[in-house]
């Protein structure tokens, strides 16, 4: 049973004043300067014999192990009358309790300095806490309401947003252990920009809790572009969520000490950059509430069946995270076109670096979409010591995604001309949003057969999904009178970088397919001169490339692990394209890319 189906019932039961066990914590920040966290946490009414407590190692919306209980130290674990109880530690992210009376008190300090959506920053300007970054937890208590009080730091000014159910006093309460480790809190000195919006016969309240060193008309003319993606995006689906508590918050922390992060959340969502509102963070982090705001739906309630429960104890993987984030990352731009944030102009020149980012990737030939999106945990903040071959394994689902949700809407406009990807997002809504019932891809595919009938369908998942073939861009671009344009340059195909001495270094690994890898070069590389001629800087580099005709082979001189050598490189074609609108487009086309984009 999905955890979410219980919710509605929850909070009724919660509201109406029946008391519940509910397992509770607090947390005070009294050493914020140190970036640390006092915690306690108490759970009642247990059974005898062995209670697990456990840090967990993953955060809803990543997909990588993080180990959160690294920075858990200093702990204490008694009964209800303070007496120690016996403590084994079977892993480093589990105590084993016994020896209990039917109550144990935890008593730990946490290390938290590192602001974004998956873990937690704690010091004087505020304590942006993500829960499972943050608090043990017993899963076999995992259907009790949990109450956490957040002793603020009132010298600093301190306010607290979240989604979690105010209770009074800087008390809240989640309706189970899954709601409450997807309910992020913003304490700081923030403010708050609010409007409600209206649903049928329903109303919510969208807010902004915005910490930023700006001033309060930047913060008003930031709102007033939120309130346009929030608008935009409810168009796709035909209604907003049953958002619980009728509300929606989106937590902005624009401080320089955060790392730039977006995490969503079933009704907020967490957004962190150091850039501020001025000078150019404004569309830099626009983006961002915009591609979060969308996960309300897709994701939070159009939710892969992988991914629920949420498993806190190890990676999660899940096919259908083309989907789930790929989409989503479509939509990001175009809802800020269709709303006007961003020229028509400006959208296609973004799309024209994603096309370039996937379908000139050498992974295609290893992995389609489900494959790629099943990847995640490698690369979803996860951090590695030894070397990766990404450049020719890996193409991230955000971007492959994107690139399919951008075929797919165009195919379906080119198939039929009422027939478009909003109307099919709004059904796969109906379907399985609405009702909250977990997806998966053949739910996809026989939505789609529904939607569009069965050949269209079995030819997109075929090619495109359980595949890896490249759509016909040039056909569907084409239909919205915007062509892929060659500018067929020579190049080799390496990535250069010139250090401080002058040296032409290959500072990524080499593509497969490109000169460079076939000649043998490879990341480390030093290129001395190409055609007997040298340069000193990336503009003399490209210079002495441009020179050569393509399909010419050419001497290339190199270093490498302190030797000369040499080779001969074919010098090819650039493969990037640029999208460009048609300079004299046909009324039809013009139509089509209206209907798609909007009016500009």
């Amino acid at each position: 049973m999905r955890y979410f189906s219980l919710i509605i019932l929850l909070f009724l039961t919660i509201q109406s004043g029946f008391t519940q066990i509910r397992n509770k914590y607090s947390i005070s920040f009294d050493n914020a300067e140190h970036h640390e966290a006092n915690v306690t946490a108490t759970f009642t009414s247990l059974q005898s014999g062995t209670i697990s407590l456990k840090m967990s190692r993953t955060s809803p919306g990543r997909y990588a192990l993080h180990e959160f209980a690294k920075n858990v130290y200093n702990v204490k674990i008694t009964d209800s009358k303070g007496k120690n109880v016996t403590v084994t530690r079977p892993n480093l992210h589990q105590w084993d309790v016994t020896g209990h009376d039917g109550t144990i008190h935890v008593y730990y300090t946490l290390f938290a300095d590192r602001g974004d959506g998956t873990y937690s920053q704690i010091d004087e300007t505020h304590a942006l806490i993500n829960n499972p970054a943050t608090f043990m937890y017993v899963s076999s208590l995992k259907e009790r309401p949990v109450e956490v009080l957040y002793v603020t730091r009132e010298d600093l000014g301190w306010k607290i947003a979240t989604q979690l159910s105010p209770q009074g006093s800087n008390s809240f309460l989640a309706p189970n252990l899954q709601f409450f480790m997807d309910s992020p809190a913003l304490l700081s000195n923030h403010v708050v920009k609010e409007y409600k919006v209206g649903s049928g016969n329903k109303e919510y309240l969208i807010k902004m809790a915005l910490q930023h060193n700006g001033t309060d008309q930047e913060a008003n003319v930031f709102f007033d572009q939120v309130k346009k993606i929030v608008e935009e995006e409810k168009k796709v689906f035909g209604d907003y969520p049953s958002f619980e508590n009728n509300e929606y918050t989106f937590l902005a922390c624009f401080m320089p000490q955060v790392s730039r992060d977006g995490m969503e959340h079933r009704n907020s969502t967490v957004i962190t950059n150091p850039k501020s509102i001025a000078n150019g963070g404004m569309k830099d982090n626009i983006s961002t509430f915009a591609h979060e705001f969308f996960h309300a739906w897709n994701v939070e309630r159009i939710r892969p069946l992988a991914l629920e429960p949420f498993d806190f104890d190890k990676a999660n993987l899940c096919d259908e995270l083309w989907f789930a984030e790929g989409v989503t990352s479509y939509y990001t731009n175009l809802s800020l076109c269709r709303s006007g944030i961003i020229s028509q102009e400006e959208y296609i020149t973004r799309l024209t670096k994603t096309y370039n980012e996937v379908w000139n990737s050498p992974a295609l030939k290893y992995y389609n979409p489900r494959e790629m999106s099943r990847k995640a945990p490698f690369v979803d903040a996860a951090t590695t010591v030894d070397p990766v071959h990404r450049e020719n394994t890996y193409v991230s689902y955000y971007s492959y995604g994107n690139m399919l949700g951008l075929a797919l809407d165009l195919a379906l406009r080119d198939e039929k001309n009422d027939l478009n990807l909003d109307d099919f997002m709004k059904l796969f809504w109906t379907k399985y949003g609405k009702t909250e019932i977990p997806y998966t891809t053949d739910n996809l595919f026989i939505t789609l057969r529904e939607y569009a009938g069965t050949s269209f369908a079995d030819k997109f998942f075929s090619r495109y999904i359980n595949g890896s073939e490249v759509p016909d861009f040039k056909k569907l671009l084409g239909s919205v009178a915007i062509y892929l344009k060659s500018e067929k340059d020579p190049y080799i195909g390496a990535e250069i970088e010139f250090t401080k001495n002058g040296l032409a270094r290959i500072s990524e690994y080499t593509k497969q397919g490109t000169p460079a890898y076939e000649a043998g070069l490879e990341k480390e590389d030093i290129i001395i001169s190409i055609g007997n001629k040298s340069f000193s800087d990336l503009e003399q580099y490209h210079e002495v490339v441009n020179k050569n005709k393509s399909s010419k082979k050419v001497i290339l001189k190199f270093k490498r692990n302190g030797k000369d050598r040499s080779t001969y490189v074919k010098i090819g074609e650039d493969p990037k394209v640029i999208l460009t609108e048609y300079s004299k487009p046909n009324e039809k086309a013009l139509q089509r890319r209206k209907d798609w984009l909007g009016a500009e």
